[in-house]
């Protein structure tokens, strides 16, 4: 398995940039997200597990606005509509299932 120093940078939008690793069933990704940076309302089909590491985030998923600080975890089901802003800038975990095929470089 590579280091986080190898693996390739996706920007996803203007100021988040992810590291993404897969297996055959799972993506995994390291974002770093810009203070003020804005992922508009969006859904997929997959799982997807938040993991907090660094940071405040304020995320709408569903009719449902929460805010992430470190430590906490978020469970967005499948096909839910959400978007995040950052109030600081910040560092998480995003894990999908299944594999997102968008994100393999």
């Amino acid at each position: 398995m590579p280091h986080l120093n190898e693996i390739a940078k996706k920007q996803l939008t203007e100021g988040i940039i992810g590291q993404y690793v897969h297996s055959k069933s799972m993506t995994v990704g390291w974002v770093d997200i810009k203070k003020g940076s804005d992922l508009s309302v969006h859904q997929h089909p997959h799982e997807q597990i938040t993991i907090m590491l660094e940071g405040k985030l304020e995320m709408q998923i569903g009719d449902e606005t929460v805010i992430l600080e470190p430590g906490m975890i978020q469970v967005i089901p499948s096909n839910t509509p959400h978007g995040a802003i950052a109030h600081t800038d910040c560092v998480l975990v995003d894990v999908f299932n299944p594999v997102r095929e968008d994100y393999i470089s």
